[in-house]
């Protein structure tokens, strides 16, 4: 084992013989201030009682300990932490790509797409691609982005502009 292994300390809260400083704010397991105690008496108070004594504060003068189950305490603080992770939601950027001189129905099935998106939260990247000789008509292609525009104004805010690409041209819309 390396000797930088060695060193590291564990992550979490020192638990135990761990805990460094001489005299500590002691909370026993019933959640009652005890007051500040010597180290090795809050130790013997846990190991009485057939708990551990956990650091919770460890920055505060004298650092707070408290008596209790660790395993307990461990798993509590994965729970927490899963059910975090859990309520958090990815923001996705999702692509609808459209022609310049897309069909009504086309245009009603693509933004119905988008809007199912941002109702899912997700961000919508709007590609409109020119092919061959719709390059020299690129403001048939703006207008379609100003009807998208238009279209979900209600419901979504420009995040970035139209701006041309190569031969297509992209904007950004975020839901509101």
């Amino acid at each position: 084992m390396s000797r930088d292994a060695q060193q590291r300390e564990p992550s979490g809260p020192r638990i135990n013989d761990a805990i460094r400083a001489r005299e500590v704010r002691l909370i026993d397991q019933d959640g009652q201030n005890v007051g500040v105690v010597q180290r090795q008496d809050a130790a013997d108070r846990a190991t009485a009682a057939g708990l551990d004594l956990v650091e919770i504060s460890p920055d505060a003068e004298p650092p707070v300990c408290k008596i209790m189950d660790f395993g307990k305490f461990k798993y509590q603080e994965q729970k927490k932490a899963a059910e975090a992770r859990k309520k958090q939601k990815i923001v996705e950027i999702k692509e609808i790509k459209l022609r310049p001189n897309i069909d009504d129905h086309d245009y009603d099935v693509k933004m119905k797409a988008i809007r199912r998106f941002f109702d899912e939260g997700d961000k919508v990247k709007i590609t409109l691609r020119f092919r061959g000789r719709e390059m020299a008509h690129q403001s048939i292609g703006m207008d379609v982005l100003r009807r998208v525009r238009a279209d979900v104004e209600a419901i979504a805010k420009v995040e970035s502009e139209p701006r041309f690409e190569g031969r297509q041209m992209v904007m950004v819309l975020a839901p509101r």
